[in-house]
């Protein structure tokens, strides 16, 4: 009997490690999009400095994160999707 059935119908170490990866992909790009619209930017008026800014990444980084274990914008999912599409 071949293991190729059983494989694909539960999620392995190498399905996991690919949906990871396409979540992470997800975190980065919605990380860069919320530094492009000014998220986090430090304002003038609360003291900002250069702490804040050096810091900025981490708590955009965290936020894009949440936003993908919500749900995100599904590309983590049409990523996941394709790349298994293409594993197999």
């Amino acid at each position: 009997m071949s293991q190729a059935p059983f494989r694909k119908s539960l999620p392995g170490t190498a399905d996991l490690k690919l949906r990871q990866a396409a979540e992470q992909l997800e975190t980065t790009f919605l990380a860069e999009m919320l530094n492009a619209a000014g998220v986090g930017k430090s304002r003038d008026h609360f003291g900002g400095g250069a702490g804040e800014d050096q810091f900025s990444s981490f708590l955009l980084q965290e936020q894009a994160a949440a936003m993908v274990r919500a749900g995100g914008l599904g590309l983590a999912e049409s990523l996941y999707q394709a790349l298994k599409e293409r594993d197999r």
